[in-house]
């Protein structure tokens, strides 16, 4: 699995990679990731295509489903 781009963020650590033929969107909040996965040939447009893909809805829920992983693993680590 190879980095093919970053795309910067003032919160976001937000990487594009390139393995078995697909694209992995990877946003990193803090200890929380979240990936997202595209087949290249869905993808007309290589990685300035995936790039677009990165919008502002898709990061304000991502957002949304970190604090809820974040809850998620509070109760967790509560319960050990």
């Amino acid at each position: 699995m190879r980095v093919i781009a970053d795309i910067p963020h003032p919160r976001y650590k937000i990487q594009i990679f390139l393995y078995n033929a697909k694209y992995l969107v990877k946003i990193e909040l803090g200890q929380f990731e979240q990936t997202f996965k595209i087949a290249e040939t869905d993808v007309d447009g290589g990685v300035e295509a995936v790039k677009r893909m990165v919008t502002d809805q898709l990061l304000r829920n991502s957002l949304d489903r970190f604090l809820s992983m974040r809850t998620d693993w509070e109760e967790a680590f509560k319960n050990k």
